[in-house]
């Protein structure tokens, strides 16, 4: 029977096929799914922080002008992102390439749903945003004194790069660790890390300045290669543990002088799950498109469930709560310190429980948060999940956190489990009701 309902889906989607314009049959096969409905990426109005914003710049609201870093700091303040996010990548991998160099880095500033990258003396500002329905979502601000500032969207020339091609391709948000040439070339026959929370601290910040103290452990920033030649690992004997970039690079330049390891960290986290959050959202919208169109062509009920849709739902959503649980994440062995106020800062946001417990409480000592729940379990893109796959993610939730995890979750000890639900209950009591 099933074979015979995979015979009939493959004839009603080589009609559907059919039925498209030639010049877009063949992206609806390939990476760019998602500019197909129901996703349709590129024509569809996304609705984040920097929409609003857009749309109270197109009502005449004013941005004001720094002589030095021309809309940045007004910019960061409207979308409420703190300059103590700030970190430095001197490798030539983003849209302002020309602009960037070990003595001129990008700097890029973070809250928890928008992106902003800077280079000095570069022509725009690049913004990113979590959207809820759309994933990552790019723009640029124009830096032009006197000109009325307008964020544009840009679709095509920033999904060159910024595609995560996993089981459900989505436009992503992507972090990587790449050895560098002293001019901020990447050295790409050397091979490069994609970063997330599971990445050995071993192998993370290639190309990036690191500022802060991580005992004994080992990483890859703050490092430039003089030497291909050299035998290999290539040291990096005066880019660990380095707490003052002077010397490196014109610090004046920027809003503060540090490239902050915890925020590095969190950044890294935080980017992955944004991804995975997408990546959860869009198989779950598309599984339920075509089944929809699957049950009519088939003359099936309406709320007939294919098995098709169940294991989609359940492929993404688990990689979901792993990210969110942290499975797999890499341990610390050492304690870390970061140099500026973004700890202290990024510890003070977020809701806390009645014992004062908070996700956003970091441990920085084995691990990065002392409760391994992600904070963007409360984001606006969380809570616009697809109700079928919310609802996944919250039974799979209830029973981790009863113990049922398996050996995927044999990280999050009895404390860890009862500490995260205790939590979750009192500030995030719909998990518990999306049955």
């Amino acid at each position: 029977m099933e074979s015979y309902r995979e015979f009939l889906r493959l004839i009603v989607w080589l009609a559907a096929i059919a039925a498209w314009p030639p010049a877009s049959a063949l992206p609806a096969l390939a990476a760019d799914e998602f500019e197909q409905p129901p996703i349709d990426y590129s024509r569809s109005t996304p609705k984040n922080s920097v929409v609003r914003l857009q749309g109270a710049f197109e009502q005449g609201k004013s941005l004001g002008w720094d002589a030095e870093q021309g809309y940045l700091p007004a910019l960061l303040h409207e979308l409420k992102i703190s300059p103590a996010t700030q970190m430095l990548v001197f490798s030539k991998t983003s849209l302002q390439r020309d602009r960037i160099s070990p003595r001129t880095p990008r700097a890029i500033y973070f809250n928890d749903d928008v992106y902003v990258g800077y280079c000095v003396g570069g022509e725009t500002l690049e913004v990113a945003a979590a959207d809820p329905q759309l994933g990552a979502v790019f723009y640029t601000l124009d830096q032009t004194e006197g000109k009325a500032p307008r964020l544009e969207r840009q679709t095509h020339r920033c999904l060159q790069c910024h595609v995560v091609a996993d089981s459900t391709p989505i436009p992503g948000f992507l972090v990587r660790s790449l050895f560098t040439s002293p001019s901020g070339q990447p050295i790409l026959s050397e091979g490069s890390h994609r970063v997330d929370h599971a990445t050995p601290i071993a192998d993370r910040w290639g190309g990036w300045y690191v500022t802060g103290t991580h005992g004994e452990q080992t990483h890859l920033g703050n490092q430039l290669i003089r030497d291909r030649k050299a035998s290999r690992p290539w040291p990096n004997d005066d880019g660990h543990n380095v707490v003052d970039l002077t010397g490196r690079l014109r610090t004046e330049n920027y809003l503060t002088p540090h490239s902050d390891i915890v925020a590095l960290l969190v950044f890294e986290h935080q980017t992955h799950v944004h991804n995975l959050i997408a990546q959860a959202n869009f198989a779950a919208r598309q599984a339920m498109y075509y089944e929809a169109a699957l049950n009519k062509a088939l003359g099936e009920p309406e709320d007939h469930r294919l098995e098709s849709t169940t294991r989609r739902i359940a492929s993404a959503g688990d990689k979901l709560v792993a990210g969110l649980l942290f499975a797999g994440e890499a341990p610390l062995t050492h304690p870390i310190v970061g140099t500026s106020a973004f700890t202290q800062e990024f510890q003070q946001a977020g809701p806390r429980d009645s014992q004062g417990r908070s996700l956003r409480d970091l441990d920085l000592t084995t691990r990065l948060f002392k409760y391994p729940c992600s904070y963007l379990i409360y984001s606006p893109a969380f809570d616009a999940l697809h109700p079928a796959m919310k609802s996944y993610v919250g039974q799979r939730f209830r029973d981790i956190l009863a113990g049922q995890g398996g050996a995927e979750f044999a990280h999050l000890s009895p404390a860890d489990r009862q500490a995260i639900a205790e939590i979750l209950y009192q500030t995030k009591h719909d998990l518990w009701s999306s049955e």
